[in-house]
């Protein structure tokens, strides 16, 4: 492992001047269309590379560019499937799971032998909590083709929501000694999910050599930095954590991100800096909370836990349910009824993301304070 991230560190520094693969596909697909202006799948080739664009550095405009791209390749060849495929991906990075589940439901029953579409079925199926959907939809991606790093990282990412930390972390393993040497932000992307699975599992040594590892890959990589912060705020080094998240947050602007430097910077004991960083992530979330890419997660926990407003949590928490229900939403939900005194329905609701298997630690530190607390709730009545 010493090896693998001391050979990372040195590519570092090409890494840092050197074109990215989204950069590399989006000129490829750029020199194509000036070529042939009229070909519809340069168009498609175009969106999606814009839409891996969006990932590398979490910029959403570039969601707005593949749509274009998109757009051009419909007046070409209406209704061509690829373009569709793209349009379902494009759904998923904008949070739209029920509108891209629809989309890829129709392009399965039109090509069922295509492994991509069953990726989008269960990445939508995941993020709306139907995980038997989702599980299904990716052992098709394995049949169809052993072995592949989509059914691969999907595959993980389920053993992880069950609970099988350790066999997450063999496929994503998998995964990242089976991607092509040139695809430096893929490979990053897994090794800042193995650190976050070593993080899991309690092993916060390993979990900070991946996600070094990770930036050493993928220079400023947004999703390490965050894993990196998990690792300091591990370690009880918030004002490091602090300073990542905030090198994170102006990487990549997103209420989400503000809330973890806001809470960092609580931890770290700069409460006044920390106040102020909560009053203007609180604004933006609010701006977007009736939005599919929302931070309504991140809103409930700002007012359960830091502003002591759990009506207001409950209220946003309700209208997340009512659109998705998966073990992050599940939780949200069930610490907003908790922080209202509505602990049997709190505990019914964790008891749902229990079920599943989930081992994320504040997951179970949310069952284990309604548990206790509805244990504590008939000796409390009868000692009045």
């Amino acid at each position: 492992m010493r090896l693998l991230i001391t050979s990372l560190v040195v590519l570092s520094a090409f890494a840092q001047t050197a074109p990215s693969p989204a950069e590399v596909s989006i000129r490829k697909a750029q020199a194509e269309i000036a070529k042939q202006p009229g070909h519809a799948p340069y168009y498609n080739a175009l969106a999606m590379a814009y839409a891996r664009r969006a990932r590398e550095i979490s910029d959403t405009a570039f969601y707005d560019k593949a749509e274009e791209a998109l757009k051009k390749s419909m007046e070409l060849a209406p209704g061509n499937y690829e373009a569709l495929k793209t349009r379902a991906w494009l759904m998923l990075g904008r949070h739209e799971f029920g509108q891209a589940l629809e989309l890829a439901t129709k392009l399965n029953k039109q090509n069922p032998d295509d492994l991509a579409v069953y990726g989008y079925l269960a990445d939508a199926h995941v993020e709306l909590g139907n995980y038997k959907a989702a599980v299904e939809a990716t052992q098709w991606m394995l049949n169809l083709r052993a072995g592949n790093t989509a059914g691969l990282t999907r595959a993980a990412y389920l053993r992880e929501l069950h609970g099988d930390l350790s066999g997450a972390m063999e496929l994503m393993q998998r995964a990242y000694d089976s991607t092509a040497f040139q695809e430096s932000e893929e490979r990053a992307w897994y090794l800042t999910q193995i650190a976050h699975l070593h993080l899991l599992g309690g092993n916060v040594e390993k979990a900070e050599v991946y996600a070094n590892g990770a930036l050493g890959l993928f220079p400023n990589y947004h999703y390490a930095l965050g894993a990196l912060a998990k690792v300091r705020q591990a370690q009880a080094r918030h004002a490091d954590a602090a300073l990542l998240l905030e090198k994170r947050y102006q990487a990549a602007p997103h209420a989400e991100n503000l809330f973890a430097l806001a809470a960092a910077l609580h931890s770290a004991g700069k409460k006044a800096e920390a106040g102020r960083a909560f009053a203007r992530f609180e604004k933006l979330a609010l701006g977007e909370a009736e939005t599919a890419d929302n931070a309504n997660h991140e809103l409930i926990a700002y007012y359960l836990d830091y502003a002591g407003k759990p009506a207001e949590g409950l209220r946003i928490a309700a209208k997340e349910i009512a659109r998705r229900q998966d073990v992050s939403t599940l939780d949200a939900y069930a610490w907003a009824l908790a922080a209202n005194g509505e602990l049997q329905q709190a505990d019914a609701q964790i008891r749902r993301a229990l079920a599943i298997g989930v081992k994320d630690p504040q997951i179970l530190r949310h069952a284990s304070s309604i548990q206790a607390r509805l244990r504590a709730r008939p000796a409390q009545t009868a000692s009045r």
